[in-house]
């Protein structure tokens, strides 16, 4: 896990060294929601009316248990109903969505791996291709065998 998180965060090292004068089609956004994995970050490739990221984030955070960390991918674009704006975009992603407990007999604790798919809408405050502020909400199916089935995420972020 720690590898990917250091690969992820040098990966954009390399595109900024390409050229300035070329056309910006990436992006690297922060904040919390389904686009970062919880609370954490994403690499994404953009165009005018799509968004492809793949992230990395802490849905919980316990002092017995310590973080729940993951990754995730997912795709949003903002042309699916003809809108005339690059501002609304919906998508789905998939990914680690934390971890639960289960403690069968007294001195015995078990502990499994949550994955989920889901879809998302979410509003890009200046187009999807520009950097600006998100704001979203998504709904997600798990595997969870003990908590529930079905969650979400409130999305607040910024995409540089």
């Amino acid at each position: 896990m720690k590898k990917f998180i250091l690969l992820l965060s040098l990966l954009p090292l390399s595109c900024l060294a390409a050229e300035e004068s070329q056309t910006k089609n990436y992006s690297i956004g922060v904040g919390i929601g389904a686009m970062y994995s919880g609370i954490g970050a994403n690499f994404s490739f953009v165009s005018e009316n799509d968004l492809k990221f793949i992230s990395a984030g802490c849905t919980a955070y316990g002092s017995t248990n310590g973080a729940e960390c993951g990754v995730g991918i997912g795709w949003i674009k903002t042309d699916l109903f003809g809108a005339d704006s690059n501002k609304h975009g919906f998508g789905i992603y998939g990914g680690s969505l934390g971890k639960e407990h289960r403690s069968p007999y007294p001195s015995v604790f078990e502990e499994y791996d949550i994955y989920g798919a889901g879809v998302s809408y979410t509003y890009f405050m200046n187009g999807i291709n520009k950097s600006g502020t998100t704001f979203g909400v998504s709904i997600h199916a798990t595997n969870a065998q003990f908590e529930d089935n079905i969650g979400g995420f409130f999305q607040v972020g910024y995409q540089f």
